[in-house]
């Protein structure tokens, strides 16, 4: 393990036995070390002699375009009588407002304002193209969402969604789907060539139906680094060819967990699980763009009111970034000081390779969340002077359009 590998969980929990996934052979054919996450296994980097290693894959990543294999998440689809008013009465964002094609980030709260997971919905409600021969013009068919949320909170979210809507809505766990996310600042052109057309028709935060031969695919322009780039749900059974496709383009190589990880921490993007818990809320996680700010007034799902007194008082405690000097990092659960007195802990925590130098998230007390703040962390029975910085360290580099 190097100094540069961010936390990857050991004890996230899927299904009771660890399981293959899709490309789990087409991983280990090219040096994948494999490890357990989610109840699955993934590569968490690649051998040396395939261009890969935690930091050669972020760096990759950040000036090519790295392919990640994201199966692990839960893929649903919500279908059936009213599912965006059923999905509105557990989540905060505005999901009946929102547009076929369009993607939006949110929570799945529990009754007090804790956040149970983070995820992305998209109306996937699909065209019907008009039918001269039955008379028949173009239109809107059935209501339908799809939704991606984490892999190791799948199983507790797919038996919430299930307790909490009505019968009328269809939930379906797309389990017979992969799910690979394309990153990096040549993923546009990479996949241009691949599969004309679909790069210039989204912008980020969209996602369309495209049909590559045989292989029915949802693209999505999204991803978890912070870079522009793609999030592909395909069928499994053609998961390691479209793989094998995209690596045949010059500026596509394959990258890890660990990659993953150190990316999306240099992009301030919290991981569910650590910087994200049922005793968190999403105002003191600075997730308040995810509460969409009609619904802040009138409410109407789970945890409204204490999110509501939460957002008139403010915080107690604010998720924050923070800079370190040095190449010693911070890892979660290292606790943070102001003088003698412990403000807060550490959530997440590694070496930045695009800044060189460490990084953290952390829960401080309000009162010490200013940018520019001064604090120590404890690391290895050392003190650690550390600053309050903004987020996202490195900045983001979403495609919203020319």
């Amino acid at each position: 393990m190097s100094e540069f590998e961010n936390e990857i969980p050991e004890d996230d929990v899927g299904e009771p036995e660890t399981q293959a996934l899709p490309l789990d052979a087409w991983h280990r054919a090219r040096g994948g070390k494999m490890v357990e996450f989610a109840g699955y296994y993934l590569p968490i980097q690649y051998s040396a002699e395939h261009g890969g290693g935690i930091v050669a894959e972020h760096e990759w990543t950040r000036t090519q375009a790295g392919l990640f294999d994201v199966s692990h998440m839960g893929q649903l689809m919500l279908t059936g009588e009213n599912p965006a008013e059923a999905l509105e009465a557990l989540v905060p964002g505005a999901i009946t407002s929102l547009k076929p094609g369009r993607v939006r980030y949110t929570l799945l709260l529990d009754d007090n304002g804790g956040v149970l997971d983070d995820l992305m919905v998209t109306n996937a409600t699909p065209w019907i193209e008009a039918d001269e021969e039955a008379g028949t013009e173009g239109h809107w068919g059935d209501p339908a969402y799809y939704l991606v949320v984490n892999g190791a909170m799948k199983w507790d979210d797919i038996a919430h969604l299930r307790e909490h809507l009505p019968d009328e809505v269809e939930l379906n766990h797309m389990d017979e789907h992969a799910l690979v996310a394309l990153q990096g600042p040549n993923a546009a052109t990479a996949l241009g060539r691949v599969m004309r057309g679909v790069p210039e028709s989204l912008t980020f935060m969209q996602s369309t139906l495209y049909q590559f031969g045989e292989w029915p695919l949802r693209i999505t322009r999204a991803g978890y680094t912070g870079e522009d780039g793609f999030e592909i749900s395909v069928p499994a059974e053609f998961a390691e060819s479209l793989a094998d496709r995209l690596m045949a383009e010059i500026e596509v190589r394959p990258a890890g967990l660990g990659a993953r990880d150190s990316l999306r921490l240099e992009a301030g993007l919290p991981l569910y699980g650590h910087d994200l818990t049922p005793e968190i809320d999403p105002v003191s996680a600075d997730l308040t763009f995810a509460l969409s700010k009609k619904r802040r007034e009138t409410g109407g799902y789970l945890g409204h009111a204490t999110i509501a007194a939460t957002l008139a008082d403010g915080p107690a405690t604010q998720r924050v970034g923070l800079t370190l000097e040095g190449r010693l990092p911070a890892r979660e659960g290292a606790p943070v000081f102001a003088g003698e007195t412990q403000v807060g802990t550490v959530t997440s925590g590694g070496f930045s390779p695009t800044l060189g130098h460490p990084i953290a998230m952390a829960y401080v007390d309000a009162a010490h969340a200013a940018p520019g703040t001064e604090l120590e962390l404890q690391v290895r029975n050392k003190r650690l002077p550390a600053r309050v910085a903004p987020m996202p360290f490195v900045p983001h580099r979403y495609f919203r359009g020319s």
